[in-house]
Parts: C-alpha cells; structure tokens; sequence
C-alpha cells in the first residue's frame, strides 16, 4: 500500500527525533540551529549617539550662526551639556551631550573657525540613534530553531555572547548494495557498471552540513546486508539505495526487520521512486530510496532532506515553493503523481526535456522541480507552478501545498 507525498512527510515529521545539543563559540557555529532564545541583555544601542559626523544642535538654532568649540569621538564618555546658541562637534556612533535635539551633517554647515552657519529646515531629532530602537532590553533577539548566519553572530556578538547552544551536526552513513555496482575507483568490465548514488549521497548530505561516513559496499544477501547495517548503527540517518523493490536480490528491508526495524511507509505514490521507505532502528533514522540515479535524488531532495531538517530542530523544517510560471507549453503523461525536474531563471519554470529514472546528467542542470497530479496530462505556457528548489535552501515555517494544479 502506497502513502501518498503529503503522507509520507507527515510521517517522517513526526517520526524524526531531534538531536541533543552541544556548545560552541559563536564563531563556530555557523550553519547550526540554535537550541534557545537568546534575550538581550541590555539595549542596542546601549545609549543615545550620533547617526552622523556632524554637529549636535538645538533645533531653535536652525538658520543661525553658532559657536562650537568642543568635540565628541566615539567612544567617550561626555559630561557636556547642549546650550542654545552653540553646537558641539560629534562623530558617528559618539554618544549625544545632554540638550541635543538633532544632528547635522558636516556638509550641510558653513564653518567659520568656531562659528558655525546652521541650514534653515533642520527637523527636531533628525540622524539621531536612540538606545534600544535596534534591539530592547528583555526582548528575544534569535529564537529558538533559528537557523545561525553571519547576521546571527553579528547579533550574537553585539550583546557580548562568545557561546550558544546548538544542535549537533546529523551523522549519515551510507553503504552500497548490489553486486552488479562497483565503486568509482575500481576498474570495471564493459558489462558492468559504477555505482553513482553513493557519492552522491554523501556528497549532498555534506552539502546540506552533515558529517558523513561510507560503511562502503555489501553483497546481496541478508548476512552482508546485515553486517552493514550494524557497522553504521553509530549514525543518525542510514541511508540505502536500491535493493528494495520485487526483485530475487532485493533483501535490504528484510535485513532491516531482522534487526528489529519498524518501518512506517515502504512505498510512495510518485513517479519516478515508488519504491521508498522510511523507518527507525534503535535510535537511526531509515531511507532506503529507489536503485535509479535520477529517482533516488529526487525522493533525496522531498524526503531525506526533510528528515535532516527536522532532526536538526530548525523552525523552517517544511519545503518552501517558489511560485513561478511555465515558460512554455509542455505534455506529461499524467496518470500517477509526477516529479517534473526543471530550470529556472527567475521569472520562469522550464521542464527538462529528456529526464528519465535512470539518468545522472539531469540532476547537475535541474534548479527544482515541480509535483504534478495525475489528472495533469499537458501544463500551458504562463501557466501558474510551485517549484520545490534544489539548487538553494529554501524552507518554511509553514506547511505548504507542494503540488501544481
């Protein structure tokens, strides 16, 4: 019995544990979810300051000449008090004296010595930075399941944190499974073939920031499957390719359920990939994807990027779409839900030509692709789709319909 593809991520939402913790220096941190609110200590700015170089002034004194002969750096500490009929000189960033009402930049005066010409439309608390307008005191400034980014350390930084908590990284581990496959560096027959997926799959899991482990390559029978699969019981997400569908070789769920796996969906109602299951064993999250480059990939991008979500903790664990237009007319063949991979250059959606299960070539190229039910059997120029990203991260808090009608 199939699940459908809103079936299957509700499963693995809620079936995927999250991870523990660790501490790190915020410098280390990029990439990471944060496991807490962070709460300002204090405001952002910490005082009142200077917008610009410029002159603080008393804006009854617009259209004057003023004497200024005192001046503020950032940095000081000024026990100066603002008169009317005079202006202090104050740098960007430099906290305000007592009194002032505005700042003027240096080039809208005339200087004289100490005698300075003020413009005449000069509005009251004009280039002035106010304590606490950034950030308030009390207030959260990230949040919990917040994904780190450079802009987060700046944040982070400006209230003087030097640690946080965050999730640790997803450990994924994969093994190869089939005779007829071989690894890239072996030297192969004419008849034979290079097993793809594996790097593959380690390379997009680094990809998406996890540490990765190849437990390397086993035999189709249930004892080397099960070696295996002990051998990368130490990792978050074990992750398969092939050998589980109806042929006299396909042995991996049998080896998983040997060892006590639970498997909640062994097969899914799309085209290309239906024979894709999620499970748990001990405390290691189960994908076994399809035996097909360009199928495996795909259910890759829907399903085991989901699951590497959710474990990380981030808020935005569900898939983002990005509503664009087809750029041309294009026929499908309708009849069961389709994964249409595809380019986009901003303003429109282009399905691929030639994308069979089969394939590599196809997944260098593809920038998404998009899920079609089964009644659509032709998509129009200019026609409305949600695109589902591969080539950038691009997730939401919310849960969307994926699917183009």
């Amino acid at each position: 019995m199939s699940v459908s593809i809103p079936q299957a991520l509700d499963i693995i939402y809620e079936n995927t544990p999250v991870l523990n913790f660790e501490i790190l220096p915020i410098e280390n941190s990029l990439g990471r979810i944060l496991r807490e609110d962070c709460i300002a200590s204090f405001d952002l700015p910490r005082f009142d300051n200077s917008a610009m170089d410029g002159y603080a002034i008393k804006c009854i004194d617009a259209g004057t000449t003023v004497t200024c002969s005192e001046i503020i750096y950032a940095g000081d500490d000024p026990k100066l008090i603002l008169e009317e009929q005079s202006a202090i000189k104050i740098m960007t960033g430099a906290p305000l004296p007592r009194g002032c009402e505005a700042v003027v930049p240096v080039e809208n005066v005339t200087q004289n010595d100490t005698q300075i010409t003020l413009p005449h439309n000069i509005k009251m608390y004009a280039n002035l930075r106010r304590a606490g307008e950034d950030i308030k005191s009390g207030t959260v400034y990230l949040h919990k399941g917040d994904k780190i980014t450079a802009y987060s350390i700046a944040l982070l930084a400006s209230q003087g944190i030097t640690h946080i908590r965050v999730t640790r990284p997803v450990k994924v581990a994969v093994f190869g499974t089939g005779n007829e496959l071989h690894p890239h560096f072996d030297k192969i027959e004419a008849h034979q073939l290079y097993n793809s997926n594996t790097p593959m799959f380690l390379a997009r899991a680094k990809e998406l920031g996890c540490e990765v482990e190849y437990i390397g390559s086993c035999d189709d029978t249930i004892d080397s499957l099960e070696s295996s699969i002990e051998s990368a019981l130490n990792a978050d997400i074990i992750l398969t390719s092939g050998g589980v569908s109806m042929g006299d070789k396909d042995f991996t769920k049998d080896a998983f359920r040997n060892m006590g796996a639970r498997f909640y969906f062994e097969k899914v109602d799309i085209k290309p990939g239906k024979p894709t299951a999620f499970g748990i064993l001990k405390n290691t999250v189960i994908v076994n994807l399809p035996g097909n480059p360009l199928a495996s990939m795909v259910n890759y991008e829907i399903f085991v990027r989901t699951v590497i979500r959710k474990m990380s903790g981030v808020n935005a664990c569900y898939h983002g779409i990005v509503k664009t237009v087809m750029e041309h007319d294009f026929e499908v063949k309708g009849g069961k839900n389709t994964v249409l991979l595809g380019t986009f250059n901003g303003q429109s959606f282009t399905p691929l030509k030639v994308q069979m299960p089969g394939m590599v070539s196809p997944l260098k190229t593809a920038d998404g692709f998009i899920l079609l039910h089964p009644d659509i059997a032709t998509l129009h120029k200019s026609q409305a789709v949600n695109m589902i990203p591969i080539k950038w991260d691009f997730c939401s808090k919310q849960k969307a319909d994926l699917f183009t009608y």
